[in-house]
């Protein structure tokens, strides 16, 4: 009479993990804005850092670069480094994400969710 009871216990185990993973996956989201990650152009002329979310923090500037007539250059060389620091912000994260999911069985699908 009970026996399609049984997979209560199973569901209430995932509603547990469910919940462990939406705690975890706060802190950890939190936890990017405090990850820096470099990201450069110009063979390092110019530096962009940004945190693992994708904030851009600062800027550095050859000083070689300051130059009235190659003001073109130097804004493509910035929009470079701000590029390169977004793509490694975006696998830092991704790589904090793993690191959290790392033991936890998910259905398919489930575990994409979980970085969103």
């Amino acid at each position: 009479m009970f026996g399609g009871l049984k997979g209560l216990g199973d569901i209430k185990g995932m509603m547990e993990q469910a919940q462990q993973m939406q705690t975890k996956a706060a802190e950890m989201q939190e936890s990017l804005n405090h990850i820096e990650v470099q990201g450069s152009s110009g063979g390092g002329m110019i530096v962009a850092t940004a945190t693992a979310k994708g904030t851009l923090k600062a800027m550095q500037i050859d000083p070689s670069l300051v130059n009235a007539e190659e003001v073109g250059v130097l804004e493509d060389l910035i929009v470079a480094a701000v590029a390169d620091a977004q793509t490694k912000a975006a696998a830092r994260a991704e790589e904090e994400m793993q690191k959290l999911m790392g033991g936890m069985e998910l259905p398919p699908g489930l575990q994409g969710m979980m970085g969103q």
